[in-house]
């Protein structure tokens, strides 16, 4: 049966010790306040995790303690995208036995057709009873830029539904009508993807401020639409102040700052400059939002 994939998923940050290890203290925390704010679940090892830079071992024991906790009825997405197919599978494998609920993909790194994209996530979603997410990102994967692309690979038996990352919001509501899932990927636009019929949002910013973004899905779930575009109005200020900074070292320094220190970024990945904190605390705090 395929587990409910909708609302406020988080695509979870990797708290890393100094030494680059798996922080779980850390990841207890950042879990626990992630569902204490609403959050339906939590999207692991994706491009906000840092996966692909990950070892493979690192990932499963990531996954395994997501798993582990998380309350009943919440749902973790396990990304196990990799640059190879083995690699995939094999991460798709582990998190089908460790309890995980459905696993997703990043377009396969590299210059591959689409013939080549089709047989990966055709391996990938026969790999395991898990449903599958595929992922659409035209800006970082040109190889899968058009409704024609979604159309073809959701045909693949096993694939549930796609993360969709992108502003083309016709094509997020062309690809509802597929009758597929459909997670709204550029927090930006978190409440018009809902207009146009996607079934919640999996994104980076959630992390800092899961409750706004809690808010205004319900705002929206029950057609208050204003006050749903209010909250998305709060949240974009938030994303402009962040995005003047490497954007996955702020959100880290951020949490950290409140308490959940997530370390640093794998390299060559840079973390901020002093100079670069200083300013962020400043925006953050003379617009509202807590630094401490």
């Amino acid at each position: 049966m395929t587990p409910q994939i909708s609302g406020i998923i988080p695509a979870l940050l990797t708290p890393l010790s100094s030494s680059g290890k798996l922080n779980q203290d850390s990841l207890g925390d950042l879990l626990a306040a992630i569902y204490a704010a609403g959050c339906q679940g939590v999207y692991v090892a994706g491009s906000t995790g840092e996966g692909l830079v990950l070892s493979l071992e690192l990932r499963e024991e990531l996954t395994a303690a997501v798993v582990r906790m998380s309350p009943p009825g919440r749902t973790v997405i396990v990304h196990t995208g990799a640059p190879s197919t083995a690699a995939a599978v094999r991460l798709a494998r582990h998190a089908e036995k460790t309890g995980a609920h459905a696993v997703s993909s990043l377009v396969p790194p590299g210059a591959y057709t689409l013939d080549e994209i089709e047989g990966y996530y055709a391996q990938l979603a026969g790999a395991t009873a898990l449903p599958l997410l595929l992922y659409f990102f035209p800006a970082a994967s040109p190889a899968v830029s058009t409704f024609a692309h979604i159309e073809r690979l959701c045909r693949i038996p096993g694939v549930a539904g796609v993360k969709f990352t992108s502003f083309d919001l016709y094509t997020l509501a062309r690809a509802k009508a597929l009758g597929k899932i459909v997670m709204n990927g550029h927090d930006e636009v978190l409440t018009p993807g809902l207009l146009m019929g996607a079934d919640g949002g999996i994104g980076s910013f959630y992390n800092i401020e899961p409750a706004l973004f809690v808010q205004l899905y319900q705002a929206a779930h029950s057609g208050d639409w204003t006050e749903a575009r209010r909250v998305q109005d709060r949240i974009n200020v938030l994303i402009s102040i962040v995005l003047q900074y490497p954007l996955f070292p702020a959100l880290k320094r951020i949490l950290t700052w409140r308490g959940i220190d997530c370390g640093c970024c794998v390299p060559p990945r840079r973390a901020l400059t002093g100079e670069e904190e200083i300013r962020l605390r400043a925006e953050l705090g003379q617009a509202g939002f807590a630094v401490a």
